[in-house]
């Protein structure tokens, strides 16, 4: 069994969580069933995926996870994005959170390609 905890992509994940939940509680009330709900959820996904593919005997498996963490961190993006368009984080607000997200899809994404070279 993989640790997470020596996983800089799982560091990452965490960090981006911790971002969302603050990011998020800047958006209007009435998006809490909506993009507050989704963001979060994006957000937890990505390092939950991660600890759960740590967890996985083959590697295809470990893959498996982490190919889905990518996929939740890109619709948290996308998420991200969107919060931003419809004017409810201030560029301020959402630069600091998007560079965030980009870094650690730049990190998931080596580890990903190193373990698809193994």
């Amino acid at each position: 069994m993989r640790d997470y905890t020596k996983l800089a992509a799982f560091h990452k994940a965490d960090g981006l969580v911790l971002a969302v939940y603050q990011v998020t509680r800047k958006l209007p009330r009435d998006e809490r069933f909506g993009l507050i709900s989704q963001m979060r959820r994006a957000a937890v996904s990505v390092a939950s995926n991660i600890v759960e593919g740590c967890t996985r005997e083959t590697e295809t498996d470990y893959l498996h996870f982490l190919n889905m963490a990518f996929g939740s961190l890109r619709e948290l993006s996308y998420q991200l994005s969107l919060s931003f368009r419809l004017g409810f984080l201030p560029q301020d607000t959402y630069e600091p959170v998007r560079r965030q997200a980009d870094e650690c899809s730049k990190v998931l994404a080596a580890l990903i390609r190193s373990l698809r070279k193994t």
